[in-house]
This record gives C-alpha cells, structure tokens and sequence, in this order.
C-alpha cells in the first residue's frame, strides 16, 4: 500500500511517501510570488483624485502559478492509495479543494486535512509515519 503525506504551504511542498517500508521525502518549490502590492499615490488635496491599482492580474497570475504547483504535487501522489495533507496555512484547503474539483479518484484517498506549523524534515517523516499508524484502520474500509 501506498502512502503519501503533503506537508505544504505557498512556498513549497514537502512529500513524505511510504511505500512497503520505503520512506521517501521530495521538496518541491512553488515558484509562486510573493506580490506586495503598491498603494496608487494621491494628492494634497483632500478628495483629489487618486491612481488606483489594479490587483486583479496579479490575483490572476498568483492563481495561474497556484494551479501549475498543485499539478506537480498531485503527479507526485497520483499513484497513493492513502493521502494525509497538512500544513500552516489553508494553502492545504485549497489543494484538497482541487483535488475534490478535478481529480475525484485522488481526492477519496485522501483521509486527512490536519493544521500543523512548520516541521523540520525528521518531524515531518515521524509525523506521516505516526499519521499512517494511528489511522491503520482505514485502509481496512
């Protein structure tokens, strides 16, 4: 049985597989930017006119760059039969929402959505492996 855990947030991913008793972690970068967005720049007078910003293309290109990071996590579990992911953020959300929208076989292996803070890499892998001990009894179902 195949086991992977996706530990992740906007800047990377972490993949933990299981496989027999072969553990296996792969970082994956996101690549995503990190927009800060500049106010527009206004007058003296009160009321004047003001520049404004456009924010929606960089909303739309964070959303582009969003979809191809969670295409190369998902590739790297497509063949998982049990998938826990977790993370700081609802970065996590987001992918099993994906998941959910456009690959339903993946997303019904997935037993978990867990919040957790930032791991070192040995936490991380005693993390799953403990994730995977105390829900054994799934892959009975």
């Amino acid at each position: 049985m195949n086991k992977a855990g996706i530990w992740i947030d906007k800047k990377e991913a972490k993949i933990v597989t299981i496989e027999k008793e072969k553990v296996r972690l792969l970082t994956i970068a996101s690549n995503i930017e990190d927009f800060h967005v500049k106010g527009g720049s206004g007058t003296r007078l009160k009321g004047g006119p003001q520049d404004v910003v456009q924010d929606s293309k960089y909303l739309e290109r964070e959303k582009h760059q969003m979809k191809e990071f969670f295409d190369d996590v998902i590739k790297h579990v497509a063949v998982a039969d049990m998938i826990v992911i977790t993370g700081p953020a609802q970065t996590g959300n987001k992918l099993f929402d994906v998941l959910e929208e456009k690959y339903i076989s993946l997303a019904e292996k997935v037993i978990g959505v867990e919040k957790t803070d930032s791991m070192s890499d040995p936490q991380l892998l005693a993390w799953v492996k403990n994730y995977f001990t105390m829900h054994r009894h799934l892959h009975l179902l």
